[in-house]
This record gives C-alpha cells, sequence and structure tokens, in this order.
C-alpha cells in the first residue's frame, strides 16, 4: 500500500474551492478572445466588455464533462501515461532562457541542441516519465523556437512530450509536426504523445493567445494544461489559501471553455505558483510556501477528479549543490505523495530563469529514493518470512538464503549515485561527492544512450517541414 499524506482537509479544499466558484460568478474574468466570448456567451455566461461572469452551474457542469483520466502514449504508440487519479508522471520543465553547458558547465543563453540533449538524457533516464525542453533557445529566429524545441525533442526521444507555444499559429506547426510522426492527426488524436501547456494571466487575465490555443486544442482532441504561475503576494494573495482560490478559478474557466468548445477535450488543471521573497522580490521556487501551494492545488483537483499539473525538483540556488538537493528532495517527496499527476520542472534552477542537465540527472536519482519511501511496508505471508526466521534461527544469517535473494532487489532500494561505501573504498575511487558522479553518469549517458531513430521517411518529412521555419 503506498503512503499518501494531506495537506488540507476536505472541508478545507471545498471552502477553496467554493470561493473560487464565486469570484467566477460574482467578479469574473478579463477575456481577451472574441471567439472565447461567444463561447462564454453561448452557454449562460453574462458578458460586459471584456469581463465574463461564469455560473457556478455552468461550471460543475463542465467539470463534470471533462475526463478524470488521460491516456498519453508514446511516440511509438505503446501506452505510457495514464493521467489522472493518483498516478504520478515525473520529467524537466520549458522556458528556461539559460542553460548549463554539459561540457563546460558555462552558464549561457539555451541552443536548440540544448533541448535535443535534455530529451535524449531524459530518454535515458529511468525515473523521467515524460520530456519537456528545459530552454526556450535563443538560437533560431526567437518567434519560432516553440517549433524548434518541439523538433529537437522528438528526434531524441521516445517518451511522451509536453510542450508549449507562443501563438495559436506556432501551435498549429507543432501538432503539424506530431501528426507527421502520428502518421497523421487522427493518430495523434487516437493515441496522443503531445500535451500543451498554456497559462493565464493571474489574476484573472486570459489573453488571446492563451485562449486561441485553448481552443485550437479542444478542437483538436489534444491534451491541454491549462494552470497559471501564480506569484504571492505580487499577483495573488500572499496567503496560500486565497492564492490556491484564484488559481483554481483561472484554471476551471479554461475547463469551462474547453468543454463548451468540445465535451470531453481532455484538460489537465492546476493551481500552481510560489511566493514572493519579500527580501530580494524574486518569485521563490525553493520555498516551502511553494510546495504547499502545489500540494493543496493537486488535492483541490482531486477533489474536482480532474488531472492536475504540479512540479518538483527546482531550486533557487545557482548550482547543483547542497541547496538544490535539499530543495528539490522536499518538493519530490511531497508531489509523489500528494499525488500530483503530471510533475513537471524536473531540472529547473535559478528561480526557473536557468535549466540544467546535472540537476535532472540529480534529480532523477532523487525520484526513485523517494518512490521507494512511499512504495511503504508490505505485510503479507512473504514478507514477514516467519518460515525463514525459524530456520535460520538465533544468531543465524540471512545472506545466503534464497528468501534474500528473491526479495532483496525489490525490497531495498539501490542507489546509483549515492555513496554508500566505506571511506577507504570512497577515497580510492576518487573522493567524488554527489555532483561530480552525477556529472560523471550525465556525460556517460550523452555518450552511450541512444534513443530509438525516427524511420528515414519520417525525419526527411520532418526536415521538409523545418525547411520553412
Amino acid at each position: 500500500m503506498n503512503i499518501k499524506f494531506e495537506v488540507l482537509t476536505k472541508e478545507q479544499r471545498q471552502t477553496i474551492l467554493e470561493q473560487a466558484f464565486r469570484l467566477l460568478e460574482t467578479n469574473g474574468i478579463s477575456v481577451f478572445s472574441e471567439e472565447a466570448k461567444k463561447y462564454y456567451a453561448d452557454n449562460g455566461c453574462t458578458i460586459d466588455g471584456n469581463t465574463v461572469k461564469i455560473p457556478t452551474s455552468l461550471v460543475k457542469k463542465c467539470i463534470g464533462t471533462a475526463p478524470s483520466m488521460i491516456e498519453m502514449y508514446d511516440r511509438e504508440g505503446d501506452p505510457a501515461m495514464h493521467v489522472g487519479g493518483c498516478n504520478t508522471y515525473v520529467g524537466p520543465g520549458p522556458t528556461c532562457p539559460n542553460f548549463f553547458d554539459v561540457y563546460t558547465g558555462e552558464r549561457r543563453p539555451a541552443k536548440k541542441n540544448d533541448a535535443a540533449i535534455t530529451a535524449r538524457l531524459a530518454d535515458g533516464l529511468e525515473h523521467m516519465d515524460f520530456v519537456m525542453s528545459l530552454v526556450m533557445i535563443n538560437d533560431m529566429k526567437k518567434e519560432l523556437a516553440d517549433i524548434h524545441e518541439v523538433d529537437a525533442m522528438i528526434r531524441n526521444t521516445t517518451k511522451p512530450i509536453i510542450t508549449w507555444a507562443f501563438n495559436a499559429e506556432d501551435l498549429q506547426g507543432i501538432i503539424d509536426l506530431c501528426s507527421v510522426v502520428a502518421g497523421g492527426l487522427e493518430k495523434l488524436q487516437e493515441k496522443p504523445f503531445l500535451a500543451v501547456y498554456c497559462e493565464p494571466t493571474t489574476p484573472f487575465i486570459h489573453t488571446k493567445e492563451a485562449l486561441d490555443k485553448l481552443i485550437l486544442l479542444a478542437k483538436n482532441k489534444i491534451p491541454c494544461i491549462y494552470t497559471p504561475g501564480m506569484i504571492m503576494g505580487a499577483t495573488a494573495p500572499v496567503t496560500i489559501a486565497g492564492a490556491m482560490s484564484v488559481g483554481a478559478a483561472d484554471s476551471l474557466a479554461g475547463l469551462v471553455l474547453s468543454q463548451l468548445v468540445q465535451e470531453g477535450a481532455p484538460f489537465i488543471g492546476g493551481a500552481p505558483g510560489g511566493p514572493m521573497d519579500m527580501q530580494t522580490m524574486q518569485h521563490s521556487y525553493g520555498a516551502p510556501e511553494w510546495i504547499l501551494l502545489h500540494a493543496g492545488s493537486t488535492e483541490i483537483f482531486h477533489e474536482l477528479d480532474i488531472p492536475v499539473f504540479s512540479a518538483a525538483g527546482c531550486s533557487d540556488s545557482k548550482t547543483a549543490d547542497a541547496q538544490s538537493a535539499s530543495e528539490a528532495m522536499l518538493q519530490i517527496f511531497s508531489a509523489l505523495a500528494t499525488g500530483g499527476n503530471i510533475i513537471h520542472d524536473i531540472g529547473f534552477m535559478e528561480l526557473g530563469i536557468t535549466g540544467s542537465a546535472l540537476h535532472m540527472v540529480m534529480c532523477n536519482e532523487l525520484v526513485g529514493q523517494a518512490k521507494r519511501f512511499l512504495k511503504g511496508i508490505e505485510v503479507d505471508e512473504d514478507h514477514l518470512a516467519e518460515e525463514v526466521i525459524r530456520e535460520v534461527g538465533p544468531g543465524g544469517n540471512y545472506l545466503a538464503e534464497e528468501h534474500t535473494m528473491e526479495f532483496f532487489r525489490d525490497e531495498i532500494w539501490s542507489a546509483r549515485l549515492i555513496s554508500r561505501e566505506n571511506h577507504e573504498t570512497w577515497t580510492e575511487n576518487g573522493s567524488k561527492d554527489m555532483t561530480q558522479r552525477a556529472q560523471e553518469e550525465m556525460l556517460r549517458l550523452l555518450e552511450t544512450h541512444v534513443p530509438k531513430p525516427l524511420p528515414d521517411d519520417i525525419t526527411a518529412a520532418l526536415d521538409r517541414m523545418m525547411e520553412k521555419w
């Protein structure tokens, strides 16, 4: 039985949701898409200029039509993620303008090849379930960075891809790329390996770009992630409960629109964000309040039986060190224990400004460690081992027992980067700390792991499409 924990009671979850419903119905949201306003108006919402007020009854009706489970596949068409319930999937995040060079460690503007490197590493890391680019690339035409990132990822992993887009036009290009790989749009819709992140502007601003993307995804039945990036004390109340109500309202406004466009459209919600550090005036990714806000968001959307977008594996540190590991570990544990469905941002550093493949490799180890803890303790006849205990008897040794050989791999988590050897052996092996061992593992993977290549005809088709961009 897996270990889970909660940060909110059922009554608290309901209280926050009821406030979110009231905010949508009485205060409303600002909508800057005429197409979106028409969908809202045609379904009983009050429209006054750009202000849209959404009745609670409509919100609840649309919650009821949104799928509680979204099936995602890998590039090969095999089942990969059952997004919903308390199923947890982990991967990197997007849109960092900077990247730590994997060979020199230099912090520099991100490049297209960095997205390829991230994808290739994530493809080879056993605890990375999906791929995001970790970057916003700077060495291609900036207005088309989103398309180039997908092109880089799709060639370097078979795992599901989660991405973003500047606008609906670029998003259509991304859908077209993925359709070519899938063998057509219908096949991509039938077995989606693509989900796309869109974002309202908290508090209560829903731009034309964000809503146009949401509408396009709903029409194409491609999973849409529509969540805000709140900053407590700046773009949302400084209190966690107040921020969650604002974030939930903004996300639910998107859910309503997605269901009005296409009933049953795959939608992933959430109310994530973090605090403004009042000393530095920076949005902290490593703060404990950031973790609580994500955990509470997960529980709120579990209450609605809506798949939820969460995050972990981030750090405010400027290098892969003790701070980055401690911040990331607490986030990973919380996200897994509360049942976040899509847990992204593994590898984020420097307040979300710089992507680190090295940190992603370190976090892969931390995810494995947390998964083993949360797996808990199994108590049955085999695991109680009474017969073995009797046979070994007082003063005996279990090392050579068949029972030990049968169960030790499953019962005792095997560390790859964490040091467990004695001091003499550690010294003989070069006295390396975890960062150094992670660096070696990262370079080993880059040298040895070869993702399954696309067929030559698909690669040629992608090349032709990318020529126009």
